[in-house]
């Protein structure tokens, strides 16, 4: 991506995370002022949208960070860490609304329907220009995918709060709005609880799905491999995978040796995986398994 793209990119996003504010403040005031739930279940789809934009254009400026002797890793794991804080925020508040619309439901209270509409269609016009900023450059990674999806919902859930002002105004239905309030509830609750177990596993060093026994008998058939194992499998960030193992090899030179490292690593770089770590030896580890295990049974 070149330099003048990459700047408009991080322009645009910037734009829609102060707008996305903005309108979540606007929907927060008019749902307080209206007494719409519904409006306020909007606002937090917004500040989540505004989160979600504002973790991916920090991911953006954090990868343009280089590793250094602190950060080996280098910066991949603040996007995470962002992830990890705003599902659980989301998980919350969206548990919290599904309190209040039940209470509503049993107890309703008088909602201003004009004034409703009128911020929902603020939140809808401002959400429609959201997409269309990010539109052309969707494609171009999962983080922004992700970020340009949240507001492709959000607009959706801003429609349905549109038609719920409408139809308090026609028809004086006052319970479409906690009904509103749990649809759009549940989703962000969806929504936001696999953010909040991707974020966890990542943050807890969980393997991806990969087959490993599949691997195993893989980097055996290598010619010179009497066994693998000791393996260990792990995420930096959303998409970059490292692992380790111990391979037994035949008594052979260092040169033969770096051949099989290779072999290894192509094995693996097939399945995505491109940070690998080869540990070889010739008759030292008794434990043969895939996962290392002490005397208790616990791996390590």
């Amino acid at each position: 991506m070149g330099h003048h793209h990459h700047g408009e990119l991080k322009g645009r996003m910037a734009f829609s995370i102060v707008l996305n504010l903005v309108i979540t403040i606007a929907e927060v005031i008019g749902g307080i002022l209206s007494g719409s739930l519904a409006l306020l279940s909007d606002s937090l789809h917004n500040f989540s949208d505004s989160m979600s934009l504002l973790a991916s254009y920090f991911a953006i400026k954090i990868g343009e960070r280089k590793a250094n002797e602190k950060y080996t890793f280098g910066y991949k794991r603040a996007e995470i860490l962002v992830a990890f804080i705003n599902s659980a925020v989301l998980v919350g508040v969206s548990l919290f609304l599904l309190v209040e619309a039940y209470r509503r439901f049993k107890n309703p209270e008088p909602i201003d329907g004009p004034l409703m509409l009128a911020v929902a269609m603020i939140g809808l016009l401002a959400n429609l220009l959201s997409v269309f900023l990010l539109h052309g450059h969707a494609h171009e990674s999962m983080n922004v995918r992700s970020a340009y999806l949240h507001l492709m919902s959000d607009t959706l859930s801003s429609v349905a709060v549109v038609v719920g002002g409408l139809l308090i105004i026609r028809w004086g239905i006052g319970w479409i709005d906690s009904l509103i309030t749990v649809l759009i509830s549940l989703y962000i609750l969806r929504e936001g609880y696999e953010i909040l177990r991707e974020s966890v596993e990542v943050l807890m060093e969980a393997s991806p799905e990969l087959d490993l026994e599949e691997i195993k008998a893989e980097i055996e058939s290598i010619p010179g491999v009497k066994n693998a194992h000791h393996f260990h499998v792990w995420r930096i960030g959303e998409k970059e995978v490292h692992f380790e193992c111990h391979v037994e090899v035949d008594d052979m030179p260092i040169s033969e040796a770096q051949s099989i490292i290779d072999r290894v690593a192509a094995v693996l770089g097939k399945r995505g995986i491109g940070h690998v770590t080869v540990q070889l030896e010739a008759n030292r580890c008794p434990d043969k398994d895939v996962i290392c295990r002490d005397k208790k049974g616990e791996g390590n």
